[in-house]
């Protein structure tokens, strides 16, 4: 059987992985969002479902300080004597740490802070009972990967760090990942900045701090260079699957036009990997890999996706929606109103480095349908509703309901960089639908009164919103979001939300 490349697309970068017998665990980065560190679980490597997050609570992860693209940067996954760990940086915060549980769904541990610099923590569990922590960091010895061995149940430094790689040459040697194969330890990273020339290399030595020799065909996984549909692969991760056959997940991006420009972020990639006679991993085919390529031999059916519409009838949201950094008291519930999901705006606008009443899902298809009934009276102008496709602060699209000049209008919003275009439409009371429909180039906004004729307002280009503009780390989400200057917010009352691939 064959499978799609990414295997979880949309902004889910920097996948790490570990496995449990046949059952197979996976986590990515999440940065300013909230809560933190997404856990996906699979039986065949390639259908992933989404079981929980590690960091959901406001200790685990305050993001207060988060700046855009700050955050929760790079995790990793281990699992070690009936015990998950997942270490990773709040760069906004703490710096290095990790938790640990005994049921990867959660909950999970308080943070363990961990005293080594850098970004991109990794955990070696050694057959003698070392533990070694391995980060990407400017230290006393200028930058590359630094490492030190842990007591894993406290956290403390057991020895100095010691610079051990500074890589072949490419810039930002970073995410270490440490195996043992065959008496060999093989220490893997990330090189070339995580853009069009990242690249994958690794070296082995008989002790965990060498000495190393480079593999001889080092980068054993690039695409730069290259006329493909998927460009800046690395940052992997490797795994010997319960059959014996070895994998690895990575980071990739889909441009989908030329000049190339990404929105849907960075996102998880899956390729099988080779050991050469000579004990080097080979990823993919000689370094590359296709959107299509044959999969593991115990690969299952397809998971049938979540439903297009949510109706706001659960306790909790669902998995997919985040909030953009530590949610204010009060800014939403799924209770105000039976049946929906309810914002309260605070006086933080989409513009500003903080915590906008905001409730989003990430975009992970070129083209599709995101589509909600809003019902929302503002009382005095500065008060708005709707949908926002964002990337940044300084970089979104917003529709929505408002009060200018004492009516009710409906607004679009196109804010690039120091630019900013409105644009207001007449608005009839009661419940307003708003759509957004996403093609590979463009985003279409429209808007309906419940019986009424549909409008189009406008459209947008999707690249003024990829990272090549932008700037950042992250992705394009779609999300509901209230803004209010007054001091009692009117409620905005999101009845159902749709999202919906096409093509």
């Amino acid at each position: 059987m064959q499978y799609s490349n990414p295997v979880i697309p949309g902004f889910y970068p920097d996948p790490s992985i570990c496995r449990v017998q046949d059952d197979y665990y996976l986590v990515t980065s999440t940065f300013e969002y909230f809560p933190g560190v997404p856990v996906f679980h699979s039986k065949d490597l390639v259908n992933w479902k989404q079981i929980g997050h590690c960091l959901t609570t406001e200790s685990q992860l305050p993001l207060h300080k988060s700046w855009s693209s700050g955050g929760i940067y790079a995790p990793t996954i281990r699992y070690h004597d009936g015990w998950f760990y997942m270490t990773t940086t709040n760069v906004s915060g703490v710096g290095n740490f990790y938790v640990r549980t005994q049921d990867p769904a959660g909950p999970w541990s308080e943070i363990i802070p961990v005293d080594q610099g850098g970004i991109d923590p990794s955990l070696f569990f050694d057959e003698d009972g070392k533990v070694y922590y391995l980060s990407a960091w400017n230290g006393d010895r200028g930058d590359g990967i630094y490492q030190c061995e842990l007591d894993i149940s406290t956290g403390r430094r057991l020895t100095e760090s010691r610079l051990v790689w500074q890589g072949t040459g490419g810039a930002s040697p970073e995410a270490p990942h440490m195996y043992k194969r065959k008496g060999y330890y093989y220490l893997m990273i990330a090189e070339g900045g995580t853009e069009y020339g990242h690249m994958e290399t690794i070296i082995r030595g008989s002790t965990p701090y060498g000495p190393f020799e480079p593999c001889p065909h080092n980068p054993i996984l690039t695409h730069r260079s290259l006329r493909h549909t998927i460009h800046a692969t690395g940052h992997a991760d490797l795994l010997e699957a319960h059959d014996g056959t070895w994998w690895a997940v990575f980071l990739g991006i889909r441009p989908p036009s030329y000049p190339m420009r990404h929105h849907l972020g960075r996102e998880t990639f899956l390729a099988p990997v080779q050991w050469t006679d000579e004990g080097w991993p080979v990823i993919g085919n000689n370094t590359r890999i296709e959107a299509v390529m044959d999969g593991p031999s115990f690969m299952g059916n397809p998971i049938p996706g979540p439903s297009v519409r949510d109706h706001f009838t659960e306790e909790a949201l669902g998995f997919d929606w985040i909030f953009l950094r530590n949610p204010p008291a009060g800014s939403w519930s799924l209770t105000d109103k039976p049946s929906s999901l309810t914002l309260r705006g605070t006086a933080c606008t989409l513009d500003e480095d903080g915590a906008p009443a905001f409730v989003g899902r990430r975009l992970r298809h070129f083209s599709c349908r995101a589509e909600t009934i809003l019902e929302f009276d503002p009382r005095q102008d500065g008060e708005e509703a709707g949908i926002t496709v964002f990337m940044n602060g300084r970089y979104h699209y917003d529709f929505a309901v408002i009060q200018s000049a004492g009516d009710r209008k409906v607004l679009l919003r196109r804010t690039v960089g120091s630019l900013k275009t409105e644009q207001l439409f007449s608005c009839e009371t009661g419940p307003v639908k708003l759509k957004v429909d996403a093609t590979p180039d463009l985003f279409t906004f429209s808007f309906q009164g419940v019986g009424g004729t549909e409008h189009k307002a406008g459209a947008a280009e999707t690249h003024l919103l990829s990272t090549e503009v932008a700037g950042g780390f992250t992705g394009v989400m779609l999300a509901m979001y209230a803004v209010s200057k007054a001091d009692s917010a009117s409620p905005a009352h999101f009845d159902w939300f749709d999202y919906e691939p096409l093509n």
